[in-house]
């Protein structure tokens, strides 16, 4: 019998990493991403399986926790063939040569730390290094296309969907045949949201026997975009009433593409007011660079804008600070500002400088616009925290924290519940992609609403499919 274990994203949110062994002796790697927040030391054990017996790596998507632990996975031993969208793995490089960069950063600043006080041999060595990065795109690569079934070999098939989550992502359909009967295995990757500014929605899927299903959100429900749009716009007419500025930590990949759409709409409805935007993030830029090259995936509104302007996301207010001393610039800027900087859940990046200088004012605004892991400086801001440390100095916090969930690139609960409601057949649930507490309370609403038994998967836990 085939199994199934997850050696990430297992009880967490983060680390995607699911083994598919089949009985036919294939074994299938479906993600390999980076543990965040209070997990992330796992990043540094063992993956728990051999990388040198993992014979195809599927990538559900380009974000960091799905695609960051990819260079280890091959410094470690892979030498099989990875499938995926090209978009994906465009988005993939970006993502991984950002997260080498910050830890050979991180790496230099303790060592010279360690180094005064004697102890630079307990510095921990980076996870990998650019080099590391360069050698995933030396391994052969299958790219998929969706709706387009992809034969591995030995019987067994996959099929990628589009998610609706970020440029390229994807449910993933395991197709295979075991003892004369066939089964299909589908890993939702994560799911878009249905109100998504950027992205078409996500295809539909109609069989499997087994579906491991992201849980991300599966307590709540989002507000409307609609809602979400009039919040932030009345968060930036207060703000710049206040003379203050609006500061919008952003993950690079999707959500400041969203954020972009959204200001742009505003803009051309006469509702934002002179002001300077500022996409203050190299990765984000080069993010917004692919999403123009794979237009096509994304969704007829952006097309339109395209089609319209020759662009999807400039408007005359929006500059682009790649470069350093650009972005040391902005700290001399008053007022009526909004700053989009990553990192999303602020723990990097040149957000944490804008917040080092704007921080303590109660002038400013901070917007969160999406999930904040445990363990990480935006969790803290959302949770209240009256002070944080930012570059080793303790910092009052006096703006105002605002969150604002809407923009969220993933389903909410009536989301993923409609989702899984259209499958015609559909025998084992699996839960992964989200916190136990949160997953709980998604395993009573799909027993309410669905009829249906599903279990929460822990780590390293086989599970025969």
């Amino acid at each position: 019998m085939a199994t199934l274990q997850s050696f990430g994203a297992a009880e967490v949110v983060t680390g995607s990493c699911h083994l598919l062994q089949l009985q036919n002796g294939i074994n299938l790697l479906i993600d390999c991403g980076m543990f965040q927040g209070e997990v992330e030391e796992r990043n540094y054990t063992p993956f728990g399986f051999d990388p040198e017996a993992v014979d195809f790596l599927l990538i559900t998507h380009g974000h960091l926790d799905h695609v960051g632990r990819i260079p280890k996975l091959v410094k470690e031993g892979f030498r099989g063939t990875i499938v995926t969208q090209s978009s994906t793995m465009d988005l993939a490089e970006v993502v991984m040569l950002d997260a080498a960069h910050l830890m050979k950063e991180g790496y230099k600043t303790q060592y010279r730390k360690a180094q005064r006080i004697g102890k630079e041999k307990e510095v921990k060595k980076v996870l990998y290094e650019e080099s590391d990065v360069r050698r995933v795109f030396q391994r052969p690569m299958i790219f998929a296309s969706y709706d387009e079934q992809i034969d591995l070999g030995n019987g067994v098939f996959v099929n990628f969907k589009n998610a609706g989550h970020i440029l390229g992502s994807s449910i993933i359909q395991v197709i295979f045949e075991e003892e004369g009967t066939k089964k299909t295995l589908v890993f939702s990757g994560d799911l878009g949201n249905n109100d998504e500014l950027v992205m078409p929605l996500p295809d539909i899927v109609e069989e499997a026997n087994s579906l491991f299903i992201e849980s991300t959100y599966g307590d709540r429900n989002h507000k409307g975009v609609s809602e979400s749009d009039r919040e932030l716009q009345q968060v930036i007419l207060n703000t710049f009433e206040q003379k203050g500025n609006v500061l919008i930590p952003s993950f690079a990949i999707e959500r400041t593409q969203e954020i972009l759409c959204l200001l742009k709409q505003m803009y051309e409805r006469g509702e934002l007011p002179v002001c300077q935007v500022f996409l203050d993030s190299p990765m984000a830029i080069r993010a917004t660079e692919i999403y123009k090259k794979y237009h096509e995936e994304l969704n007829e509104s952006c097309n339109r804008f395209l089609e319209r302007d020759g662009t999807i996301f400039d408007f005359p207010y929006l500059y682009y600070t790649a470069r350093i001393q650009d972005s040391m610039k902005i700290n001399e800027e008053e007022s009526r500002c909004i700053i989009i900087a990553g990192a999303g859940m602020c723990n990097g990046g040149r957000i944490l400088q804008h917040f080092k200088h704007r921080l303590w004012n109660d002038k400013n605004a901070v917007v969160f616009v999406g999930y904040q892991v445990q363990g990480t400086l935006g969790r803290q801001l959302v949770d209240g925290a009256k002070k944080v440390t930012i570059y080793g100095e303790e910092i009052i916090v006096k703006a105002k924290i605002h969150t604002i969930n809407g923009f969220s690139a993933h389903a909410d609960q009536d989301g993923l519940i409609a989702w899984m409601d259209k499958f015609q057949k559909l025998e084992n649930i699996f839960l992964i992609h989200g916190e136990r507490d949160k997953q709980e309370i998604f395993q009573k609403e799909i027993e309410k609403r669905l009829h249906k038994k599903s279990h929460i998967v822990k780590y390293a836990e086989k599970i025969g499919i």
